[in-house]
C-alpha cells in the first residue's frame, strides 16, 4: 500500500538536499499532467468546434458574440465561453499542484474536464439549468487546489 499512497499523493519536485531551493526536478508521473493539460485543449477545441456548427446552422455572423433572439445559440456559445474563462485558473492550478502531487492532480485534471463536458452536453440542449449536470468537475479543481496549495506551503517551509 505504501507504493499507491506514494504513486498516488506523492512525488514532489521539490529537493529537501537543497537547502536554498534552487533546484527541483519534474517528479516522476508528471506527463500525467502534461497529457491531462492536452486533453483539456482538446476539450476547448471540440467546444470551439460545435460553436461554429451552431454559427452555420443559426446564421449568426462573426463579429457577433452572442444572438440577440437565439438562446439555443446562445447556451451553445456560453457553455464554450465560460469554459474558456476558467481555463487560466485551471491550467495553473494543473501546473502547480501536478508539481507536488502529479498522478492525483491528473486525476482531478480529468475529472475536471469531464464536468466542462457534461456542463456543455446539458447547455446544449438549450435549457441553461441542464448545465448543472457538470457541476461534478468542481471535485476535480478542488482536488488541484488542494495539491496546489500543499505545493504552496512546500515551499514556504522549504522542505
Amino acid at each position: 500500500m505504501p507504493r499507491v499512497g506514494q504513486f498516488l499523493f506523492g512525488g514532489s519536485c521539490l529537493n529537501i538536499r537543497d537547502p536554498q531551493g534552487l533546484f527541483f526536478h519534474i517528479p516522476s508521473g508528471y506527463g500525467y499532467v502534461v497529457l491531462t493539460a492536452v486533453g483539456s485543449m482538446v476539450m476547448v477545441q471540440w467546444k470551439a468546434y460545435q460553436v461554429g456548427k451552431a454559427r452555420k446552422e443559426y446564421k449568426i455572423h462573426y463579429p457577433m458574440m452572442y444572438s440577440p433572439d437565439n438562446n439555443h445559440f446562445n447556451c451553445i456559445q456560453r457553455a464554450h465561453q465560460n469554459t474558456l474563462e476558467q481555463m487560466p485558473t485551471f491550467l495553473s492550478l494543473l501546473t502547480f499542484g501536478g508539481l507536488e502531487m502529479p498522478v492525483f492532480s491528473a486525476i482531478g485534471g480529468a475529472i475536471w474536464i469531464a464536468g466542462r463536458v457534461a456542463y456543455a452536453k446539458g447547455y446544449y440542449t438549450g435549457d441553461p439549468k441542464k448545465r448543472m449536470k457538470g457541476a461534478f468537475g468542481y471535485i476535480g479543481l478542488l482536488m488541484i487546489l488542494g495539491a496546489t496549495t500543499k505545493f504552496a506551503i512546500h515551499l514556504i517551509k522549504g522542505q
